[in-house]
């Protein structure tokens, strides 16, 4: 078996590692999500801590949810709706859904 040295794996794709809690807080932030999520308390939208406990137990996963959140949604969380965020690629709509399924929210 031959084996692939992790920086090749690594350069050619092979090998995705979860964005840092730092990195995800930051596209948050950049992407005006925090105008309409908290952590803990709901404002416009849900609260994160809230999404996290109605997917939390693999109904939706980070792949659903990061779909969502790049296409919109309406009625799922009440009568606003929330708009699309087309800006954002897969990859980072995916870490911020992920990062909202399993990080701590308070």
């Amino acid at each position: 078996m031959r084996k692939i040295p992790v920086v090749t794996a690594i350069t050619s794709g092979l090998l995705l590692l979860p964005m840092a809690h730092a990195d995800v807080t930051q596209l948050l932030q950049n992407n005006a999500c925090t105008a309409c999520h908290q952590p803990a308390a709901r404002t416009v939208g849900p609260s994160w801590q809230e999404i996290a406990q109605r997917y939390g137990d693999g109904s939706k996963s980070a792949e659903q949810l990061g779909s969502s959140i790049k296409s919109g949604s309406s009625g799922s969380w009440g009568a606003i709706p929330m708009p699309a965020q087309a800006q954002l690629s897969d990859a980072n709509a995916t870490s911020i859904a992920e990062w909202i399924l399993t990080a701590p929210h308070q």
